[in-house]
């Protein structure tokens, strides 16, 4: 039967009475309209009111939501009602709201008298919130009277009035809090609330109670103009009721001995941001900001939410550019805008490194500003063919660069430097390159007048000129494997030696301006031989268009030099330079390892070496190792792992060693038990003299949304 509005009524038996104008469908009863569905035992459908009572196992599926009850009162025109002894389920967030009476307001709204309400499945779930009275709209929030958090049938908190956000998209609202306890800062609260201003655009607040500090407050702001304009800006501060200054108990409760400086300040704050702007004739600007009031802000707060280790993984993940390390004083601050053709780079720089131990603690501040530094590079290409030799062609390039150097207190100026090179390669024998070149170095200096002097004598303009001389042998040596493993049909092994010789005569350097190492050049008179060794896979899928597609990836590189200084060799025995390797090898999605090594033969002992490794398997084990060996400054290990040992359960933790002084750095160790509509994360951290204490659970439905844009 076709009912008025659409509607098509099925069962078993259908009778119509004329005096009342209803319908009475019994057995099997099936209404249908469009994406709607009811069922029931019985229904009295009124035809001319578009109303419906149904009884019995009454079920009504709109989308992928559902509502099911023993008594339903519809609106069959705007799908209103109210269901008795009720359940809905909404699938996106898998909300299941029970009550006695379940009122359908809206196209996706409800109020329930008698309410429960969980993400959780079963009868008795782990946890689930009820109320007098709950309002629920989807694509908006939840309003419930009178609530109580319960874990299965135990009441843990009661609150008069209860909101949560009810959102199948991003979502304006309260997140996830992380609590935490430390010897330091006693008892720390980090509660978090989320802004969806736009599809492209959103902010999260951040209050961040300390019980020994005071009370921090941060934001977080996002954008994305396009796929190559974007941008993520991060602030917090607070007034801290703890300075180090500078008396034992104080630098012992609240300073760091790293840098033996003290922090006599208790305005604190750190801003740093990260933007991309694409710029028209495709130009492209990158800035880079990162401004903190002490040297001890960034090891004070490297946890949490706002902390250094998240802001770190977060630029990273989104710009591929990182952060000066914790521990560094100098803040680096950038804005670069470059643009590149396909044989010329054009790279403009303001660059402010921002000491803030000088900033803070010294009446003069000599740091060396470059304001601006802008570098144009033509990279190596044809210039003219050799009359007498048709077949040979000489190649140039350029390095140039401009920089006026500022500083607050000190000598400050304009810098010119030009570096055209000329090249003329050889063919022997169809197997070997020969490339002779030579360069010309010509360098400008016009200083300040009105600044103090350092090294030019009363000179403002100061000029130089140097030429180097270079040579290159090389060829390439290639072998195709064929193999079957991990879907590779073939791998290319190619060997890269090079010989090459370069030549830089002494000059006397010492009347020029002193501003940075390249206003220095140490005479060169060097050899060197390296290998290269490359090797890449191939597989081959089937494209959109079912036709095979070939696919390379480059898993493996492993470069080896070594070089002998003609120059120290007429002082002491033949001089050969350290020798240095470095690997670099990624499988796939699970390996990614780096190292370098240099080994000294002099010392006969490595003078550095550099291990990083990130393993990453299927079944979700993490595990990161990292190696730094400087012979002269320092020694360390760190080890991060992940392990999940049941399907809910994963293991979590990190270490870091001082092997020259023979300390611990930093300790973590934690867990993460995750079950179907709920998470907990604890974890125990020792880091110097302080240790601390965190804990963070996760309401899936209720916490943790609107975390990415």
């Amino acid at each position: 039967m076709a009912a008025k509005g659409g509607w098509k009524v099925s069962a078993d038996r259908i009778s119509y009475d004329p005096q009342t104008l209803q319908y009475e469908a019994s057995g099997n009863v099936e209404i249908i309209q469009g994406a709607k569905k009811l069922t029931a035992d019985t229904v009295m459908l009124d035809n001319e009111k578009q109303t419906a009572q149904a009884a019995g196992n009454v079920r009504l599926v709109s989308g992928n939501d559902r509502m099911t009850g023993q008594r339903l009162e519809m609106n069959m025109a705007d799908g209103t009602g109210i269901l008795y002894q009720g359940f809905v389920f909404i699938q996106e967030n898998h909300f299941r709201i029970r009550g006695e009476r379940i009122e359908k307001t809206g196209e996706a709204s409800y109020r329930i008298h008698q309410a429960s309400l969980t993400t959780c499945d079963g009868e008795n779930p782990d946890w689930r919130i009820t109320g007098r009275t709950v309002d629920v709209t989807v694509e908006g929030f939840g309003y419930a009277s009178h609530a109580s958090f319960r874990v299965h049938k135990l009441p843990l908190l009661y609150v008069p009035w209860f909101m949560f956000p009810v959102k199948l998209q991003r979502q304006t609202g309260l997140l996830a809090p992380q609590a935490s306890y430390s010897s330091r800062n006693g008892i720390e609260y980090i509660q978090p609330y989320f802004w969806a201003i736009s599809d492209h655009m959103d902010a999260t607040f951040y209050y961040h109670h300390i019980q020994e500090r005071g009370e921090k407050l941060g934001i977080e702001y996002r954008y994305i103009a396009s796929k190559d304009s974007k941008g993520i800006v991060l602030a917090d501060g607070f007034e801290d009721r703890r300075i180090d200054d500078g008396t034992p108990e104080a630098t012992k409760n609240w300073g760091y001995s790293a840098d033996r400086a003290i922090r006599p300040n208790d305005d604190r704050y750190w801003v740093r941001a990260k933007l991309d702007q694409q710029l028209p004739w495709k130009s492209m600007a990158r800035m880079d900001l990162d401004i903190a009031s002490d040297q001890d802000y960034l090891r004070e707060f490297s946890s949490g939410y706002t902390g250094y280790n998240n802001t770190e993984d977060l630029f990273m993940s989104e710009f591929g550019r990182d952060i000066d390390d914790e521990n560094n004083p100098v803040r680096t601050n950038r804005l670069n805008i470059n643009r590149i053709w396909n044989q010329h780079v054009l790279n403009t720089d303001l660059v402010w490194y921002d000491d803030v131990i000088q900033r803070r603690q010294s009446d003069t501040n000599d740091t060396l500003q470059r304001l601006p530094r802008v570098g144009y590079n033509a990279l190596k290409q044809p210039l003219f063919d050799l009359p007498a030799m048709p077949d040979k062609v000489f190649f140039g390039a350029m390095d140039s660069e401009y920089n006026y150097f500022f500083r607050e207190d000190g000598q400050t100026g304009h810098r010119v430097d030009l570096h055209p090179r000329i090249y003329l390669p050889f063919r022997i024998h169809n197997r070997f390159t020969l490339e002779p070149s030579a360069g010309f170095r010509q360098t400008l200096w016009y200083l300040d007048g009105d600044r103090e002097d350092t090294g030019s004598g009363s000179k403002r303009y100061n000029h130089r000129e140097m030429y180097d001389i270079g040579a290159e042998l090389s060829t390439d040596l290639h072998r195709v494997f064929s193999v079957s493993a991990m879907n590779i049909e073939k791998i290319k092994h190619v060997i890269i030696p090079v010989l090459s010789y370069g030549y830089v005569p002494g000059t006397d350097q010492s009347e020029l301006p002193l501003f940075d190492e390249n206003d220095r050049f140490e005479a060169e008179n060097r050899l060197a031989l390296s290998f290269t060794h490359l090797l890449t896979s191939r597989h081959t899928t089937t494209g959109a268009d079912n036709q095979p597609e070939h696919r390379y990836n480059q898993f493996c590189r492993f470069f080896i030099e070594q070089a002998y200084d003609f120059n120290q060799s007429r002082d002491s025995d033949p001089a050969f330079e350290p020798l240095y390797a470095e690997l670099e090898l990624r499988l796939k999605e699970l390996l990614t390892l780096r190292a370098d090594a240099s080994w000294s033969y002099e010392r006969d002992d490595f003078e550095s070496s550099n291990l990083s490794a990130r393993y990453r398997s299927n079944r979700g084990n993490h595990l990161r190792l990292e190696y730094r060996n400087n012979r002269d400054f320092n020694q360390s290990i760190y080890l991060g792992l992940q392990t999940p040992v049941t399907r809910q359960l994963t293991l979590l933790a990190d270490y870091e060693r001082n092997l020259k002084t023979d300390q611990d750095i930093e300790l973590g160790l934690g867990f993460r038990w995750q079950s179907q509509c709920w998470a907990v994360e604890a974890g125990y951290r020792k880091e110097d003299d302080d240790r601390k204490y965190t804990l963070m659970i996760n309401l899936y439905g209720l916490g943790g949304v609107g975390n990415s844009m």
